[in-house]
């Protein structure tokens, strides 16, 4: 008579155990422009998750006519990489760690700035440009006087 219940409580034992989804985080990114604070409608809004040090694949949105995006599948807790991407301004990126059931972002897009080039002499590097060439000071105003 023990016998079908050791039976019946094996078969339940060995049944998948549902987990279900960890709670995520609604995150609304507003884009804007620094210079007057308008709306970007449009924009590329570019979510990275990173699992484990590592980049997780990615999702895109556009953001509305108000400049807004909005994305609630992320669990909270895990780190985003938001790239910001829209014609005629600066990309915008920067890492964010979901720790609660909303988060609100303000990203201000700027102009584009001028465009880097290795030929130009940049604070604290050693490569690039030209120094300008100086003679030194003894071989300066000599030349030979006729006899």
């Amino acid at each position: 008579m023990c016998l079908p219940l050791v039976l019946a409580a094996q078969q339940m034992k060995r049944g998948r155990k549902y987990t279900p989804p960890p709670p995520t985080c609604k995150i609304t990114v507003t884009v804007t422009k620094a210079t007057n604070g308008k709306p970007v409608e449009n924009a590329g809004v570019v979510f990275h998750p990173i699992r484990n040090g590592k980049d997780d694949g990615n999702m895109e949105l556009k953001t509305n006519e108000e400049g807004k995006a909005v994305l609630d599948v992320i669990p909270i807790g895990d780190t985003v990489r938001l790239q910001v991407i829209a014609k005629g301004f600066q990309t915008y990126g920067a890492d964010y760690v979901l720790e609660g059931p909303t988060e609100e972002i303000q990203v201000k897009l700027n102009p584009p700035g001028r465009q880097y080039s290795i030929y130009e002499k940049h604070d604290g590097s050693q490569v690039g440009g030209q120094d300008e060439v100086t003679t030194p000071a003894s071989q300066e105003g000599h030349s030979q006087q006729p006899h």
